[in-house]
């Protein structure tokens, strides 16, 4: 799974503009599934036939979009405007590289020198107003020629290896979960399963809700990524969850209330099942299930997560155990659900 995440989070695919992402899993599952298509708003449905039809119609999903930059204007002097693609915090940004456009020009973000701000500016968390990129032009007619507004500013981040079991990349949300269900498909399943890998779930959860829409599952299962905050300074209580102590089962987010029961059922099934599982203690952000359990008549739905440090980041940071105790509970919950023996 590891070589398909590397692969996966090489990869550009902002909201709105998966096509790289897309491209490379239906490459991907094309051998083992059944049927692929893809929906006007770009989301990849795959359906993949297991040893047997299922009591429950069962849809897994995972974004394929990430958060980026996009050029909104070009100054005189020749540096680029932007603004965010997604929730990205600007205290990320400093200094960061970044690569523009389609012929992938190098940048820094860079901002007002520390030694010239006011001192009350000091003290205050900056905005993109205050961020520009520079591509190192003179002028607004030298940039012009080699970038243009609308253009895509990505994060410059390699995946490499992060102590010794973890993983540091850009774009592991949702990468992780695109890689979970690309393993689902390329191996034997015991039941049928229908796979949505969805698009600008970064900007309003606006593919899941058609993916579900056209699927009409009786249960969902959301795999994704969601912020561990188990770092300096941060009391146990905010931390949501940690690296290291397994998958993330959420009670509630800003987006969806959990049904009780799976959510209590996935716990049990996880100590059945000698998985690793812990609850996300904060109720904060939100993630594709807050589009697919209001879809039609309603859709019973469950998120499980990789936790992941310093999320929305060029330097996102998880650890492989948790990512295969998200897969094996992925797993373990469709074959129940697909059996219905919710209990």
């Amino acid at each position: 799974m590891l070589e398909l995440l590397k692969e996966l989070c090489r990869l550009n695919g902002v909201s709105g503009a998966e096509d790289p992402v897309r491209n490379f899993i239906q490459t991907q599952a094309q051998p083992y599934a059944d049927s692929l298509r893809s929906d006007a708003l770009g989301n990849l449905i795959v359906f993949k036939r297991g040893k047997k039809s299922t009591e429950n119609k069962l849809l897994l999903a995972a974004h394929m979009d990430e958060v980026a930059l996009i050029v909104t204007y070009i100054t005189e002097d020749g540096y680029l405007k932007f603004s965010p693609v997604g929730g990205i915090d600007p205290r990320v940004l400093f200094g960061r590289g970044v690569f523009v456009g389609e012929k992938q020009l190098p940048g820094v973000i860079g901002s007002m020198p520390v030694h010239l701000l006011e001192k009350d500016d000091l003290k205050k968390i900056p905005d993109f107003e205050k961020l520009y990129i520079d591509i190192g032009a003179s002028n607004a007619e030298e940039a012009a020629q080699v970038v243009q507004p609308g253009d895509i500013a990505y994060f410059d981040s390699v995946f490499v290896p992060f102590g010794e079991r973890r993983i540091k990349a850009k774009a592991l949300d949702d990468r992780a979960g695109c890689a979970v269900l690309l393993e689902m498909i390329e191996s034997d399943l015991p039941y049928d399963l229908d796979f949505a890998f969805t698009v600008q779930e970064e900007v309003g959860l606006r593919g899941a809700g058609a993916a579900a829409y056209q699927l009409n599952p009786d249960y969902a299962i959301v795999v994704e990524t969601t912020t561990a905050a188990d770092i300096a300074g941060v009391q146990p209580h905010k931390r949501v969850c940690a690296l290291g102590k397994g998958a993330v089962v959420s009670f509630m987010d800003r987006s969806t209330l959990y049904d009780r029961k799976l959510y209590d059922f996935a716990f049990s099934l996880a100590e059945r099942k000698n998985i690793r599982c812990q609850s996300k203690t904060l109720v904060a952000g939100g993630n594709d299930a807050g589009a697919i359990h209001k879809s039609r008549g309603g859709v019973k739905t469950i998120t499980v997560s990789v936790p992941c440090r310093y999320l929305h980041s060029p330097s996102c940071v998880i650890e492989e155990g948790d990512l295969y105790d998200a897969a094996d509970l992925v797993r373990a919950l469709a074959q129940s659900f697909a059996n219905d023996s919710v209990d």
